[in-house]
């Protein structure tokens, strides 16, 4: 935080210094000081000074980065909605915001080896207790032998929480590795350490886990995450159909001439509809623009395609190899029956390593998907 203030405050005095001389530097820093309190507001509250900052640098500069883009459009606003935007130079306060900005860049990258130097590979201090479960490599964590240290979870035994107590010192996390019948001991340890603890056990990767609670005294496993919240699902939404519409239109007379060859080759219907799987595993109606024969069409996809299928007709043939028959997904997109995310994802999948067939996919067990 230090760095970044000296970053901003000394980069508007030098654009100031250099655009105007010392009358501009005065001006600048004036800038650099009314942009300060904002920028330390945004950049406190995305996360530019927190764990992950420290983590991953590249995330941290660009978490500072735009604090201080949103903190000059703040001020800009400010500025017009009080009609005191004359009283500062324009070109002085882009050079003050771009000054600043690359001085952060500089002093964010510097701070790496600092931080390096200060914390090690890992920003924060963990510590890693073997005591007799399965081996587990976490990096910068230190490791510790609960046998060599004669470390304990005994509740009864004050020397044991005391030895313990000594190794956990100046310990943000914890994480033991040890036999079933001994996850509970090290777990009412770790309740009274004041220290996030963690217990080694495999059946969060069998069963692929995301989190835990307590209910109806029981401990349940969070084994799904739900869909997103009704703010992001909006923003999804908005985003779904302003891209997806403006493709259509965009693509619009590439619709009309691929519609009217599949037409004029043999007059049969210009769409394709196969049942595929969606959302809440619910099946919707997909479409394609038809490349087979209206004869040899395969709804129900029993017979895989292949490069020489003399089902594929010659506009068909065309439109597979340039995925054209592929635009009409975003009919779906629209209609909001799958995202965009999931085109490329469903056409890589039709297209894998084996044949293609004009029909739903099967798996194992009869399931369709």
């Amino acid at each position: 935080m230090l760095g970044d203030i000296l970053a901003l405050l000394f980069g508007s005095f030098l654009a100031g210094y250099a655009y105007l001389g010392p009358e501009g530097a005065d001006e600048a820093l004036s800038i650099g000081q009314l942009l300060l309190p904002l920028f330390l507001t945004i950049a406190l509250y995305n996360g530019a000074y927190s764990i992950d900052a420290l983590r991953d640098p590249w995330r941290g500069i660009f978490r500072a980065g735009s604090a201080l883009f949103l903190s000059a459009a703040a001020l800009v606003f400010f500025a017009f909605y009080t009609k005191s935007s004359a009283d500062f130079s324009r070109a002085a306060f882009s050079i003050c915001v771009l000054m600043s900005g690359a001085l952060l860049l500089w002093t964010r990258l510097q701070m790496r080896s600092f931080v390096r130097w200060r914390c090690g590979s890992n920003a924060v201090n963990e510590v890693v207790i073997d005591d007799g479960g399965p081996p587990i490599e976490l990096e910068g964590a230190i490791r510790v032998d609960a046998r060599e240290l004669g470390l304990r979870p005994d509740l009864q035994d004050p020397h044991a929480l005391d030895r313990i107590g000594l190794v956990l010192r100046n310990i943000d996390r914890v994480v033991v590795s040890c036999p079933q019948e001994r996850r509970a001991a090290w777990s009412m340890m770790f309740k009274g350490a004041n220290i996030e603890g963690e217990v080694l056990a495999d059946e969060v990767i069998r069963l692929g886990a995301h989190g835990a609670r307590v209910a109806g005294g029981h401990g349940l496993l969070m084994v799904s995450s739900g869909p997103l919240g009704l703010r992001a699902r909006a923003m999804k939404r908005l985003l779904d159909v302003a891209l997806a519409s403006a493709a259509s239109l965009v693509l619009a007379p590439v619709f009309v001439a691929v519609a009217i060859a599949i037409k004029l080759e043999d007059g049969g219907p210009v769409f394709f509809v196969q049942k595929r799987m969606g959302r809440g595993n619910r099946f919707f109606d997909m479409y394609k623009f038809r490349s087979m024969t209206v004869v040899g069409t395969d709804r129900e996809g029993t017979i895989s395609a292949s490069k020489t299928d003399r089902r594929i007709t010659r506009t068909g043939r065309f439109i597979r190899r340039t995925s054209l028959d592929e635009l009409p997904q975003l009919i779906n997109v629209i209609a909001g029956d799958m995202s965009r995310s999931n085109l490329s994802g469903r056409r890589s999948a039709g297209r894998s390593a084996g044949p293609r067939r004009e029909g739903p996919r099967r798996c194992p067990r009869s399931c369709r998907c």
